[in-house]
């Protein structure tokens, strides 16, 4: 089953759900995660573009978990376009379990969320909140209704096996709209409350429609769309030699010195190298544009 995200509504309520198992491979693979980051990161991941999802076209959201825990920062970009993007700074950190879960909690630790905005204005539009357990979607939760002011919940999973792949992953976002009923509200309470884990129904076999219906059962469904999801970075060869042509002199010397320069993106882990040939290219073009802002 390919990953997907789909959009609904039923009675007064919004919901978005995801499968996300194969971007979640994705990461886990580029980055070199241990369970506990990979379940960290895939969460993240899902959110951010659960999130993105009521974004117009050429918008984006930047979601920055920075907390006190053994794990750093953990960082995702997406897009309503379906893609996505993300790291976190300690990949390689094990942690016992916690009740027999993975430690993502304690992992992230105490900290702040962020979420930036990118909707084409001058300025991006940062909002933030208090990380509460570290935990992901109880912090996204929180974040809505804190910052945004938006009542939702939120339900993320990443199943670990023991070839550190994800066996399954995904999630959902469930917002009432302003004219839902206190008896629609009632309802959607009372399915939450028995509602399996995403992890779970997507390793059953569930895709994203399957989640909803289960989410909102006993609710007449309108499903409005379908968008494909991926894990996609933004960065190439021709960037990271944009970014080259702006190192001072000094700074590209040394670069020439040693004869070679390797760049690693921090986002997906691609690399790029480059040898004296190259540099020497990239090193006279800034030199073209030194003298041009001199004139």
């Amino acid at each position: 089953m390919s990953d997907h995200l789909v959009k609904a509504t039923a009675e007064g309520v919004r919901v978005y759900a995801a499968v996300t198992t194969d971007l979640v491979n994705e990461a886990i693979c580029r980055h070199k995660c241990y369970p506990t980051a990979a379940a960290a990161l895939g969460r993240t991941l899902t959110g951010a573009l659960l999130l993105s999802a009521n974004l117009k076209n050429k918008e984006c959201i930047t979601m920055k978990f920075h907390g006190d825990g053994p794990l750093g920062t953990v960082v995702a970009d997406a897009n309503p376009e379906g893609f996505v993007r993300g790291y976190v700074d300690h990949p390689q950190i094990e942690l016992p379990l916690n009740d027999g879960k993975l430690a993502v909690g304690k992992g992230i630790g105490k900290g702040l969320l962020s979420v930036t905005r990118f909707t084409g204005l001058k300025e991006p539009v940062t909002g933030s909140s208090e990380i509460f357990s570290g935990e992901i979607a109880e912090d996204i939760t929180r974040y809505l209704y804190v910052s945004e002011q938006t009542p939702s919940s939120v339900g993320l999973g990443v199943l670990v096996g023991k070839d550190l792949r994800a066996v399954a992953a995904g999630g959902f976002i469930i917002q009432p709209l302003p004219d839902a009923s206190e008896s629609v509200l009632a309802k959607l309470e009372n399915n939450l409350a028995g509602v399996r884990s995403v992890s779970s129904m997507v390793k059953d076999g569930y895709d994203a429609e399957g989640i909803i219906a289960e989410l909102l059962h006993g609710f007449a469904v309108k499903y409005l769309s379908s968008t494909a999801l991926a894990f996609k970075c933004q960065c190439s060869r021709a960037r990271i030699e944009d970014m080259l042509v702006t190192l001072r002199p000094d700074d590209m010397n040394a670069l020439l010195s040693d004869g070679k320069a390797e760049v690693c993106c921090h986002f997906c882990g691609e690399k790029y190298e480059f040898d004296k040939e190259d540099l020497l290219v990239i090193s006279h073009v800034a030199e073209k544009l030194r003298e041009r802002k001199t004139i």
